[in-house]
């Protein structure tokens, strides 16, 4: 599920954008102003942020400005303005896309769709701000690296990978240490009690994701799924 930071000053279009999404498998926050958007950006992890241009204190010209300061988050502006200098302007400034309102909501979506295909790293699994980077063998929250074992790490891959599916402890140890190994169960349950505590260190709500399933063995799930 795609994480979309939604930014505008009117609440009503805050719900209507978020309105139109869900039904896609989009998990939207909503952003009252720059300001609170910021705030956002700077704390949690976002795929896409729709940004809208009209809004007092500090416009989305002003806004994509600030958030490219410390971010390459794909950005599309919302606007009702048309002028070909306004779209010029609001790319210029680092804006990646640019529909007007009022939009219609298939193109609305093919647009999102199509940035995100463009702009998302094959090899990163992401699960309510944590992300699993495969190429920079990285589990990180918010920003902050979690330190695994080589393990460890292969363990959360293959179940974030594969969110909902149960793996027994058999297939645990023979997808991590091969159908040769010697492992035993307990040594799952005991790199499943130490990355759990590990990613819960981080303040990401892992219980809530990483579930036991009891006689089984263990599995992933998503937000919202």
């Amino acid at each position: 599920m795609q994480k979309v930071l939604l930014v505008d000053d009117e609440k009503r279009m805050l719900d209507l954008v978020a309105l139109y999404l869900k039904p896609h498998q989009y998990h939207c926050k909503k952003a009252l102003g720059p300001r609170e958007a910021l705030a956002y950006l700077k704390t949690e992890a976002f795929d896409i942020v729709l940004l809208d241009i009209m809004m007092p204190e500090m416009n989305g010209w002003e806004l994509c400005s600030e958030i490219r300061k410390f971010s390459d988050i794909p950005i599309i502006m919302l606007t009702a303005r048309e002028q070909q200098e306004d779209i010029i302007k609001g790319l210029n400034l680092g804006a990646d896309d640019y529909i007007t309102k009022p939009f219609n909501e298939e193109e609305l979506l093919a647009r999102m769709g199509a940035l995100l295909r463009r702009t998302t790293p094959k090899n990163i699994t992401e699960a309510n701000g944590l992300l699993w980077d495969e190429d920079r063998f990285e589990l990180t929250y918010r920003k902050n690296v979690i330190k695994l074992t080589p393990k460890e790490f292969m363990m959360v891959g293959h179940l974030m990978n594969n969110p909902h599916k149960v793996f027994t402890r058999e297939q645990l140890i023979q997808l991590i240490w091969g159908f040769d190994s010697e492992t035993e169960g307990r040594t799952i349950d005991s790199h499943v009690r130490n990355v759990r505590e590990k990613i819960r260190q981080s303040g990401f709500p892992v219980d809530d994701h990483f579930i036991t399933v009891w006689g089984v063995g263990y599995k992933w799930i998503n937000e919202g799924e």
